[in-house]
């Protein structure tokens, strides 16, 4: 049995169905997001890991999201909501057994008009989008950014 790891990217399938390339790069950024959080030391507390889920959203999808959480968040008040920006926003459960951040960042329609546009821009544009999530989640949660 393999252990997860702290840090993982989930893709709609609508965007996985629109961008081929997209199930691949979010891997790579998966593990090289690991390795640069565990390098900036946010797992030194082994017994309290941090376990981060980034959800690449349709604007769709977001919206949707954003609205399940609404009805979450009034029926549980374990859970803290942060929005970070009109495209960004997570919940942090730390009632759970093992810390959970789940981050959900859209996509915007302006996004993917310039991605089958140029799809060659696909993977520097989540790399950077996905970066700057983790630093405003450091930010956010006094850790050291990468």
């Amino acid at each position: 049995m393999t252990e997860p790891l702290p840090i993982s990217i989930h893709v709609d399938d609508d965007l996985k169905q629109q961008f081929i390339k997209l199930t691949s790069a979010s891997n790579k950024l998966e593990a090289q997001f690991n390795f640069q959080t565990m390098t900036a030391n946010w797992y030194s507390d082994e017994d309290n890991i941090l376990f981060v889920q980034l959800r690449l959203e349709t604007p769709q999808s977001f919206v949707a999201q954003q609205q399940a959480q609404q009805k979450a968040q009034q029926q549980a008040q374990q859970c803290e909501v942060t929005i970070f920006s009109d495209d960004v926003f997570s919940f942090y459960n730390k009632g759970s057994e093992a810390p959970l951040l789940i981050c959900h960042i859209a996509i915007t329609d302006a996004e993917l008009t310039l991605l089958k546009q140029q799809e060659q821009l696909l993977i520097a544009l989540i790399q950077v989008k996905l970066e700057k999530v983790l630093n405003l989640i450091a930010k956010q949660l006094n850790l050291p950014t990468i």
